[in-house]
């Protein structure tokens, strides 16, 4: 299973790097049209275990950049797209995720 993340929540605490601000992430699985919302830890967990699936993230050109699972020197989990050539990191340039 693939799933695209769409938008992203983060904290306003004190962080090790912008990556563990995160604190929620929307997503889409696109070939079924199946929508969710989790934690940081729980995507990290969905990257990690490899054979479950994988998450990315998709910009206004198309281009596709999928998320790696890291720990902080403190054991912090989080997730960030492999580098790519891009400065910007394609997870933290996505919208806030708005909820009526």
């Amino acid at each position: 299973m693939s799933i695209k993340i769409t938008c992203i929540n983060k904290d306003s605490g004190n962080h090790e790097n912008p990556h563990t601000a995160i604190s929620f992430m929307n997503w889409i699985e696109e070939a079924t049209g199946k929508m969710g919302r989790n934690s940081r830890e729980e995507i990290y967990d969905f990257v990690k275990e490899g054979g479950i699936g994988s998450a990315y993230v998709r910009d206004s050109r198309g281009d596709t950049a999928y998320l790696e699972a890291k720990i902080t020197l403190r054991g912090t989990k989080y997730v960030r797209t492999v580098p790519d050539g891009i400065k910007a990191d394609n997870l933290l340039t996505l919208p806030e995720c708005i909820y009526r």
